[in-house]
């Protein structure tokens, strides 16, 4: 009988990055104040603990709202170091953009973030509590989503749900389940 993939979920973020797998959920938090590199470096050196391993990664894309036009070329060049982390281990990963999370956690794909923390509770038995709920609770869709993009779904999700995993940027199949 093959093995469940071991796949990670990350939504990335400069000040709390969710992290996920199969039944836990973390978060990465540099200390206040640090900015640039030093930033950079302690989440990408991070996540690089966290997937290795991994049959894939999946990350959270770009959202082009909420206001995030000040901090946008860090936080671009994070989800860029974090793909280059995976490519040098060669590790496969998907690119979700944040409305097909919130559509497949949700049914709608612009599902707020209590409502996504309160899928997860539901559908999944896993608690998001505390500072990064909701950084926690869109990595664990995200690992959700990746798991069921590989034939692994992790509980059964409505169609309507489901349609959230058509707008992804998924790499090969094989290459992921290799």
């Amino acid at each position: 009988m093959a093995a469940v993939p071991r796949v990670i979920g990350l939504d990335l973020s400069l000040t709390c990055t969710g992290v996920a797998g199969e039944g836990w959920t973390d978060t990465i938090r540099p200390r206040t104040g640090v900015r640039g590199h030093p930033r950079l470096a302690f989440i990408v050196d991070r996540v690089t603990d966290h997937i290795r391993g991994a049959d894939l990664v999946v990350i959270e894309g770009p959202s082009f709202g909420g206001g995030v036009a000040h901090r946008h070329e860090d936080l671009a060049g994070l989800r860029v170091m974090a793909r280059h982390a995976c490519w040098r281990r060669d590790i496969p990963y998907a690119v979700v953009p944040p409305s097909c999370r919130a559509l497949y956690a949700t049914g709608k794909g612009s599902g707020a973030k209590g409502a996504v923390r309160d899928a997860v509770r539901a559908r999944y038995g896993v608690e998001c509590d505390g500072p990064g709920r909701y950084d926690q609770a869109d990595a664990y869709v995200l690992l959700a989503m990746g798991l069921h993009h590989l034939g692994w779904p992790l509980a059964v999700v409505p169609d309507t749900h489901r349609r959230g995993l058509d707008g992804c940027q998924w790499p090969e199949r094989e290459t992921a389940a290799a």
